[in-house]
């Protein structure tokens, strides 16, 4: 299992405690630090599409130009996420050919509990 996201985002510092806490490893790859390639973005796009590892909450998104915001497609989904890490979705988790993005606890347990038992 690996772990994308960024070390002092909130999301990320709770989605790592809860993975601690359940005794899950994982690797930890942070964006901001050790950067983020077209071909992993590429990757993630082809397993869930660009629309869900976009973060249209946060300010990284809201500072992007209006014009840029009402005229995203895949392609240039793609080139924001390379030019702005922190407007991807956190965290983003490799599980296997499996992709999940953002944390839910419980969406979590469900997902990794059916991980192990196959």
């Amino acid at each position: 299992m690996k772990v994308y996201g960024i070390k002092n985002c909130d999301t990320v510092k709770k989605a790592r405690q809860w993975l601690d806490k359940a005794g899950i490893a994982y690797d930890f790859h942070d964006f901001k630090k050790d950067g983020i390639s077209l071909p992993l973005i590429e990757r993630w796009q082809a397993l869930v599409g660009w629309e869900p590892l976009i973060n249209r909450r946060g300010t990284t998104w809201r500072k992007l130009p209006e014009s840029v915001r009402d005229n995203i497609g895949a392609d240039t989904a793609r080139q924001i996420m390379l030019d702005n890490p922190s407007v991807i979705k956190r965290p983003v988790v490799e599980l296997g050919s499996d992709l999940m993005v953002g944390f839910n606890a419980d969406d979590w347990a469900q997902k990794l509990r059916a991980d192990r038992t196959t």
